[in-house]
């Protein structure tokens, strides 16, 4: 959200945030803060759970003001909630005459649901009927796209893939610190990501190299409790070290390798962030990863603390020969570039002002 913000300020578009308050912490406020100075239309936040709930009537009533208030001429909602609030309040404001482009990334969210269950028939219910008031569907990979015409149907409205990307200085190599940890996880502390199968893989893997692997797991969230439990359950409390959010950068310089362990993913940009930043890692072959990899790389594993062991033993036993199986700077770069993203988005915005403007 920040990269494509910045890129859209870049291209002279007055631009605003309107997204939830009680998720994110201290580094999230800092980021925040950064940027408040150069949004015209402001950023605010108000409380926005993630599920389904009593106080969603509050909230919207709360989101529809400021957007009101606001008077944009593009919305474009991420994620289910944001989503959701994106179509229906430009959809109102439609009602009075604005011509809002409404414009939905789904981000994953409610494409995890089962399609079998009850809930997963609700929500996917809901995204069909949600689509007459929608005029450009923007999936984050094709993994995206192709579950949600299987869950959802095919989009009976515009749709395209538009990739995450990153700004040009995220292409810098980062160079590991002088002592390194072996191992880091960066990420949210819930069990989706896969902090607990990282935890089990560290311990199996130092078994398998005949020596303590060393880790750093840097994140917040409401399971941190229960992965502190893990690392002393498995006696691991010397070679675990447990850290609060920080730039990904930052964090890159604190261990030889990354993990990223979930079960999971729409196309996270912790991967597009590592790769870019020249660090050797493991991913889970899950959601979007493997058009980031190639469906091939050796780099790819099932989301199973043995498979994950194993990969962790071989790649810590010749780091510099593993390294060389991560894609190429280059590719990544025109790919996965920010300025490919906004370019992107940004046809897909006046393609669908145009649209609404032809409505009578």
């Amino acid at each position: 959200m920040r990269d494509l913000t910045e890129a859209q300020l870049a291209a002279g578009h007055v631009v605003g945030i309107v997204c939830d308050s009680t998720t994110g912490g201290e580094y999230e406020e800092r980021l925040f803060d950064q940027m408040k100075d150069s949004l015209a239309l402001g950023i605010h936040r108000t409380p926005m759970q993630r599920h389904v709930g009593p106080g969603d009537l509050a909230s919207a009533w709360r989101t529809y003001r400021i957007i009101k208030e606001l008077r944009p001429d593009v919305l474009h909602g991420h994620g289910a909630k944001g989503g959701a609030y994106a179509r229906l309040f430009g959809s109102l404001l439609r009602v009075s005459r604005s011509r809002v482009a409404r414009l939905y990334s789904p981000h994953g969210g409610s494409l995890h649901y089962d399609e079998t269950t009850n809930t997963g028939k609700l929500f996917f219910a809901l995204e069909r009927f949600m689509s007459r008031f929608t005029d450009c569907l923007l999936f984050v990979s094709d993994y995206e796209r192709r579950t949600y015409r299987r869950k959802v149907g095919e989009p009976p409205i515009p749709n395209t893939l538009v990739y995450n990307g990153l700004r040009a200085a995220e292409f810098e190599p980062v160079v590991a610190q002088s002592d390194p940890a072996d191992l880091l996880y960066i990420g949210m502390m819930r069990d989706l990501k896969g902090p607990d199968i990282f935890i089990d893989a560290l311990a199996l893997a130092g078994t398998q190299l005949g020596r303590k692997l060393t880790a750093v797991m840097v994140g917040d969230g409401d399971d941190l409790p229960r992965y502190h439990a893990q690392v002393k359950r498995l006696s691991l409390e010397k070679q675990v070290q447990f850290l609060p959010p920080m730039p990904a950068r930052e964090a890159f310089a604190l261990a030889d390798l990354v993990v990223v362990p979930s079960r999971a993913e729409a196309m996270p940009y912790i991967v597009l962030e590592t790769l870019a930043a020249g660090r050797p890692m493991i991913a889970t072959a899950v959601g979007g990863i493997p058009e980031i990899f190639g469906e091939e790389s050796p780099a790819l594993i099932r989301p199973d603390p043995r498979q994950l062991g194993d990969k962790m033993g071989e790649a810590l036993g010749d780091l510099e020969a593993y390294g060389g199986a991560m894609p190429d700077t280059a590719s990544l770069k025109a790919r996965f570039g920010v300025d490919v993203m906004a370019a992107d988005i940004e046809r897909a915005y006046f393609a669908a002002l145009s649209k609404g403007q032809r409505r009578p």
